[in-house]
Formats: C-alpha cells, structure tokens, sequence
C-alpha cells in the first residue's frame, strides 16, 4: 500500500508516492531489534540512501542500527511499531527530503567534506541552499555522502568527450585543409549494434492482452489506495455492496475467505459482523446461524471488538424482525455462544450496559430483559465449574499412591485427614 511522501497533502492524486512503511520484530530480551523490511523502495521513492532514514531512526530513538546492504536489510535495535516509525520518517522527509519553497521531494543533497556543508537543490523550482548541519545525521552524511547517480558520470563523460573530439578537430584542420576522414568517430546516434534494434511495438493478440492486463494491475492498485484514503462510511458501503452482491449471484455460501480479505483491504474487519448481520440473518436466524457459522468465525474468533459488532447486529435483526424474535433472544444468544462467535466476557459487559447506539432504548431495555435469563445461568455455569475445580484439586491432595512388593499394580487409596487424638494426661512415674 502506498502513502503521499508529503503526508500532509491529501490529495489522492499525488504524484510523489511512497510504500507504507513494514516493521518486523526479531528476537527477544536484550537481543530484541526492529528490520525494516522494505526499506530499499522507501528510500528510492525519496531518492535518499536507506542507510539515511534508518540512522535518522536511531538518532531519534537513541537507538544503535545495523546496516547489511548485501542482503538489504536495514535493522534499529529495540521494538518499534511501524506506525511510529512511519510517523518519525516524516520528519526525516521534512529536515532532509522536501523542498523548503515548493515542498516538492525531488531534491538532491550536495556534500563538502572539506567545508563540512551539505547542499540541497530542488529540480522543481530551481532552489539552491544549505541544509541546516545541526541534526546528528548531518554528521553521518558528511561521513557518508551519496553516491554521484550514472546518469550524472555519464554526461559529464560525454562532455570531456565532446571536448576532446572538438580539440581533435580544430588540430587537424590546422595542418591540413580536410584532416584525416579515417580518424574522424562515427555519431554516436549511430554507434553500436542499435541499427537491428526495432522499436515497433508488437501487434499480437498475446502482446495485446499482455499489455491490458498490466494496465489492469496498475488500475487495481490504483483503486486499492484511493479506496483506503476514502472516509469510513464510504468504506462501509464498499464492503455492504461487495457482500450484497455476493448474496445475490449466489456464491456467498463459499465465498468467506473473499469478503474477509475485502474487509482487510478495506481496513473495516471489526466492522464485518455488523454488515453480515444485517444482510445475511432475518427471523430465520437460528439456522441461518449454523450456515453462515464460517463467515462469522474468521471475524470473530479472539477478537472482542468483532463480536461486539456481531451483538449490534443482532439487536438490529431483533428490531427488524421483532414480533418473531424478541421472545426468543436468550435462545438465539445461546446458540451464538454455542457457536464460539460470543465470549462469556463480552456477553457479560453488553449485559451490564444498554446502549441506544443501534436501537431505540425501550427496545434495548426489553432485549436485555429477555436475555436476562441467559446470562444469569452463563454466570452460574461459570461459578460451578470454577467450584467443581477447586474440589478436583482438594481430591487430588487427598489421593496417595501406595506400592505393595506383592501386588502387580499400583494401588490409588483415599486418605482420610488425620483427625487430632486426645493428648493423654501426664503419669507420674514416682506414684505408681
């Protein structure tokens, strides 16, 4: 997924584009260091060194880095998440990236180790200056000045070329009226094997569709991140439209991996069971909750925000369809719980609270009553098996092994708690 580089413009259609960035935590305790996977195409979309951004990192976090550019791996020792990270990069963009008039990134820094100055010149507006030397960066790019592009070495090559050709040709007109024809080089337009090279493009069918379909891909992760740059609500629809026409083409039933990855892609997972809900329960519910069970679980499962979402959706069908369902909400909440799309935890803080968020609050007031029975025996199931717990473990207390040399298999007695005896009186020896 791809960001502005100037994440203060909200234009989604910025060309300057960057990949969001990805932090993986590797190791434990004191060996515990943050790798910065795709840093190399970060900083090539800003024309920096990653060596920079990732020192940047350091010096910020106060953090040592380690560079392998064998294997481009870029590392800041402790745990970082990516977010923070993605946050501190934009004051590297900032200080050593933005133009300061246009705010523009295609800039280039010119080092001076003898002066100790770096030079910041835009390609946009023509700006020239010096950056301020304060940073502890300033110092690691001094040391460390970036390499001299080939696009630079050769067009300096070429002039030192054409100066020399120009030399070459003013000595030889002065000796002789024409020079030597056999010395003179060739144009370099038409030096080298070019002349077989055809620069048609192909015409094929295979061509053709090969083409369409790099023009598709690049459209799809168009409409990936203008899709995700758009507001929640909008987001929502998407994924309510995705899902109702899955339901109405009739290839819902196998289609649950597919709306979850819609979901992720939309960043609107937790949102999930809410809209499922809505479209795929009606005062069929019971049933519909076995068929859909699938669906439900790969939001649900260990994630209380989800399943939060699944209980609004469920006070939305009881609103919907309330004359068949309202008698019937602890049955229906039992089979939800039965199904592990509900956690005792989260059904015991929807409980405690009503809530007008999906539904009016007389309405909420008369669910939570019906489904008063459902959670009061969910509290005692809870409280007998912590009970019948406690007495396993005071039974295993009172339970010894006993082995007899005689007998074949080891014998599991119960021992009964020694009770207190009477202390006897004290005899006196001396009367007796």
């Amino acid at each position: 997924m791809s960001v502005n580089v100037n994440r203060s413009v909200s234009d989604q259609f910025y060309r300057y584009k960057m990949p969001r960035l990805i932090a993986k935590v590797e190791g434990k305790g004191n060996g515990i260091k943050t790798v910065i996977v795709n840093m190399v195409d970060v900083a090539k979309a800003l024309n920096r060194p990653p060596t920079y951004p990732t020192k940047f990192f350091g010096c910020e976090l106060g953090a040592q880095t380690q560079f392998d550019t064998k294997n481009d791996r870029y590392i800041v020792n402790g745990s970082h998440e990516a977010n923070k990270l993605q946050d501190m990069l934009d004051g590297f963009i900032r200080k050593f990236v933005l133009c300061p008039e246009c705010d523009n990134p295609e800039t280039d820094l010119h080092v001076n180790p003898k002066k100790q100055t770096i030079g910041n010149s835009c390609k946009a507006c023509g700006y020239r200056g010096m950056l301020d030397t304060r940073h502890k960066l300033c110092t690691f790019i001094l040391k460390n000045p970036p390499e001299s592009t080939d696009s630079g070495s050769a067009s300096v090559k070429k002039e030192k070329e054409k100066k020399n050709r120009k030399k070459d040709k003013e000595n030889g007109s002065g000796s002789g009226e024409a020079g030597n024809h056999d010395n003179i080089d060739a144009p370099e337009a038409v030096d080298g094997d070019d002349d077989d090279e055809d620069w048609a493009e192909e015409t094929t069918e295979e061509a053709q569709r090969r083409r369409m379909e790099e023009i598709s891909d690049h459209a799809k992760n168009l409409t990936l991140s203008e899709d995700l740059e758009k507001p929640l609500e909008e987001r929502v629809n998407l994924f309510y439209n995705f899902v109702k026409h899955k339901k109405e083409s009739g290839t819902i039933d196998g289609a649950d991996k597919e709306i979850l990855a819609e979901a992720e892609r939309l960043d609107v997972k937790a949102m999930g069971p809410l809209i499922l809900s809505e479209l795929l329960f009606n005062e069929n519910i019971r049933d519909q909750i076995k068929k859909y069970k699938r669906h439900f679980l790969r939001f649900c499962h260990n994630n209380k925000k989800a399943q939060k979402y699944l209980l609004g959706g469920f006070e939305c069908v009881v609103k919907l369809h309330q004359v068949q369902l309202l008698s019937r909400v602890p049955i229906i909440l039992k089979d939800l719980y039965d199904a592990d799309l509900l956690e005792e935890d989260v059904i015991f803080a929807w409980a405690e609270k009503v809530s007008k968020k999906y539904v009016s609050k007389e309405l909420a007031k008369e669910i939570h009553a019906k489904a008063a029975p459902f959670v009061k025996w969910l509290k005692e199931a809870e409280e007998e098996s912590e009970g019948s717990e406690e007495e396993e473990e005071e039974d295993d207390e009172n339970v010894e092994v006993v082995y007899s040399s005689s007998a074949r298999e080891l014998k599991v007695e119960t021992v009964k708690p020694d009770t207190p005896e009477k202390e006897e009186d004290d005899i006196d020896i001396d009367a007796i």
